[in-house]
């Protein structure tokens, strides 16, 4: 089955928070690897906006494990960074799910120290033009639909209510 960009492909849900210490490196620079979690924590704030959790996904029945990353790295984010993750569904088929995010620097240093409390979480789905920032990081995730034993489901048989909420939810944002 061909997959199917979903239509609020171009819609990004950002989430906002300061880099901590321990993410940096000797170099003083966010340690790479930290950007897959960050990755994580985008697409886990946008099923949040679109009214599902990874939680109650997982407790239906199904996982969605990574099967492909791609980082390209464009700035450092430094320790006491303002850092915004954006996050997108580039593709959402019964078979598996693509992310795209964009990392980007929103302030830096106590100079902003009240704008993480202002906006953890951005107002509305955002297109690109709107996204705010410095690039830091653009990326992308492929997961797959498997159940408890870790075998490929197809969403659509095996938890259709899901498959449309999903559907449902990720349309409603595209009308908008």
């Amino acid at each position: 089955m061909k997959s199917q960009e979903p239509p609020s492909a171009g819609r990004w849900y950002g989430t906002a928070f300061r880099v901590r210490y321990q993410e940096t490196d000797r170099m003083g620079v966010v340690y790479h690897a930290n950007y897959l979690s960050w990755f994580e924590s985008g697409r886990t704030e946008m099923f949040r906006r679109l009214g599902l959790t990874y939680r109650s996904m997982e407790e239906m029945g199904v996982l969605l494990p990574v099967t492909a990353a791609d980082l390209q790295y464009k700035a450092p984010a430094r320790y006491d960074d303002l850092v915004a993750v954006f996050a997108r569904i580039t593709v959402c088929s019964a078979l598996r799910v693509g992310y795209e995010y964009e990392v980007r620097r929103i302030g830096s240093g106590e100079a902003q120290a009240e704008s993480v409390q202002e906006f953890p979480h951005f107002p509305a789905p955002l297109s690109r033009e709107e996204l705010p920032g410095e690039l830091l990081v653009a990326g992308t995730t492929s997961h797959v639909w498997v159940n408890g034993e870790w075998k490929p489901v197809r969403l659509d048989r095996a938890l259709p209510e899901l498959y449309q909420a999903i559907q449902g939810a990720l349309g409603e944002e595209g009308g908008k």
